[in-house]
């Protein structure tokens, strides 16, 4: 007499994309917390997706681009400026957010990256501007994971994030003082210079942000720099002239596409 083989044991279920904490998420509702590094940043990434996406023109549909994490929509107002014909979607998860961003954009819809993931199907976006969004995430890698579902496996990823090692920066962590974009607290800045707390989690250097992307399934096109609007107005010119060489610029800015071995034809 044989015994019956037990029925295999049922899979685990998949970790969930942990939730920022509530006092987190009221931080990034106030409307006075600051949502971007400046137009320049906006206009320079709304470029280089235009270049990489061509115009519209007959026969062409237009490109669908989520711009995920869109806050009050002036940067993908900005973009969408540069962007003529194509199709801008702001995303977000706060409501406030999206109330304001509707003065600035057509179409926006409310959607997380975490909890169940974006309210879009498999490959339905172009492209994804995901702009000074990264450094303030819990799980970077659960959201880049999401962004290369949404995407065609042709789709085009511009993702901006201020620079760790900033020209700046590098001098002031020789001083011994904590660099610029780096926060240790979330009700005021300690240490370093300026007065601004935007809840940055994050930071990344051009090498760091390159191999992230390349680990989680993206190649890096190019890596370009952008000015940041809140030095000194002294120092501006050097902060431009930093931009010839992104892995001194203020902020950078990464054209991405999937890797195309994760896609089945």
């Amino acid at each position: 007499m044989t015994t019956p083989t037990p029925p295999p044991a049922p899979a685990a279920p998949a970790p969930a994309t942990p939730t920022p904490p509530p006092a987190l998420r009221n931080f990034y509702e106030n409307p006075a917390v600051p949502v971007a590094s400046g137009d320049a940043r906006s206009r320079r990434q709304a470029r280089l997706l235009a270049r990489a996406l061509g115009p519209v023109h007959a026969g062409v549909p237009p490109a669908t681009i989520l711009d995920i994490g869109c806050g009050d929509g002036t940067a993908a107002a900005t973009a969408a400026n540069t962007l003529t014909g194509h199709r801008v979607i702001g995303v977000d998860w706060s409501q406030d957010a999206l109330r304001r961003a509707r003065t600035h954009i057509r179409h926006v819809v409310r959607g997380e990256l975490t909890d169940g993931g974006l309210p879009f199907t498999t490959g339905a976006a172009d492209a994804v501007l995901f702009s000074e969004v990264i450094e303030h995430l819990v799980d970077p890698d659960a959201a880049l994971d999401e962004l290369r579902r949404v995407l065609r496996p042709d789709g085009h990823l511009l993702l901006s994030t201020p620079n760790l090692a900033a020209w700046y920066n590098r001098g002031l962590l020789l001083a011994g003082i904590q660099p610029v974009f780096s926060e240790v607290s979330l009700r005021g800045i300690h240490g370093r210079p300026g007065t601004q707390v935007v809840g940055h989690l994050r930071l990344y250097t051009a090498r760091a942000l390159r191999a992230f992307l390349t680990a989680s399934g993206f190649d890096v096109i190019r890596i370009t720099g952008a000015p940041y609007h809140d030095v000194p107005r002294p120092l501006r010119p050097l902060d431009r002239a930093a931009c010839h060489a992104p892995s001194l610029s203020s902020i950078l800015i990464v054209h991405a596409r999937p890797h195309s071995n994760n896609h089945t034809p």
